[in-house]
């Protein structure tokens, strides 16, 4: 029976995201340790887990240099990472030769539902006539406030970022008799006219679209491109979605932005700092709607990545093609 192992920083991740049903499919076909192997035991296992062919992961992930790869992981042929991102980590276990399928695409599911959600909630004004109606306890107050809105009926949205997410976030969206629009420097007009949306510039997108929805990757490239250029641009009553990176905004230009003009309304679940330090003024803006960092999978959803890995596995033994394998030209642009 060929080897394999749990690696992470992290034992109980390992236990939440692979549920007992995939643990007890792997372990039919591989044979895996009594324990997670951690930073503090991977001594006690050096032998074990250098016949590994399979590593599985999820969140903890740890780095490893490449001497460290060399020393511990000899044989290890591919690492199943069943969450999300890899940026972390992959680099340099992919300059060693070790491939890595990730749960990316399908950890993107949850985002993709969330924000199709929220912005037709946003469309009809939910969030503010909502905390209208809480507030002031009027339904004529809360029926003004929900005068100001248009309804989704030829909504203009706009999605920053074609990626994974983004993606699912326009197929969904097909469903709906909504104009989509997006921002992505790497997709050309005819991918963009394929998948069914219109290119537009960022700020393009500022001023025209009724809603914005952040999904572009986790970059250094991309870091602050959201400022108050484009804050200032939103129209009176749209909104502003970001379940991407908080380290994209210019949080200061935001708040800035939302506290000089109360038409316009922030869904963040995602912040910079995460959580936002005690005293931010984002806890205490009337038209700021703050969530967790919970669009993402959560409860029995997060058992999807690990059917998902299981999946890969299969692919990988009968050696066919994987569905979501990353390769060292992907983390240029990938999340």
């Amino acid at each position: 029976m060929k080897k394999a192992a749990f690696l992470c920083s992290n034992e109980n991740a390992v236990n939440r995201i692979y549920s007992e049903d995939v643990k007890a499919k792997l372990s039919k076909e591989l044979e895996f340790p009594s324990e997670v192997i951690t930073k503090s035991n991977i001594e006690k296992y050096s032998d074990y887990i250098n016949e590994c062919s399979y590593i599985f992961s999820t969140w903890g992930m740890f780095q490893m240099t490449k001497d460290e790869i060399a020393k511990y992981l000899k044989n290890t042929k591919i690492i199943f990472y069943g969450a999300g991102s890899v940026q972390a980590f992959a680099r340099e276990y992919l300059e060693s030769g070790i491939k890595i399928s990730s749960a990316w695409v399908c950890n993107g599911f949850p985002v993709a539902e969330v924000t199709v959600s929220q912005i037709l909630l946003a469309g009809k004004g939910y969030f503010r006539v909502v905390y209208d109606m809480k507030v002031n306890r009027d339904w004529r107050s809360a029926g003004r406030v929900s005068s100001n809105y248009k309804g989704n009926y030829k909504a203009k949205v706009g999605l920053i970022g074609a990626g994974a997410i983004g993606r699912k976030v326009i197929e969904l969206l097909k469903h709906f008799d909504v104009e989509i629009f997006i921002y992505d420097p790497y997709l050309t007009d005819g991918e963009a006219n394929k998948l069914g949306a219109k290119k537009l510039t960022l700020e393009d997108m500022f001023s025209q679209c009724d809603v914005i929805s952040n999904h572009a990757p986790n970059l250094p490239s991309t870091e602050n491109m959201i400022n108050k250029t484009h804050f200032a641009l939103m129209k009176d009553y749209s909104t502003f979605i970001n379940t991407g990176r908080g380290q994209q905004i210019v949080e200061s230009d935001m708040i800035a932005e939302l506290k000089a003009r109360p038409t316009i309304t922030a869904l963040l679940d995602v912040t910079h700092p995460e959580p936002p330090n005690p005293g931010s003024e984002l806890y205490m803006l009337e038209n700021v709607f703050l969530s967790p960092h919970i669009a993402g999978s959560i409860g029995n959803e997060v058992h999807r990545m690990a059917e998902e890995m299981y999946l890969e596995y299969k692919l990988f033994d009968a050696e066919s093609k994987l569905n979501y394998e990353v390769t060292l030209s992907m983390l240029e642009t990938m999340a």
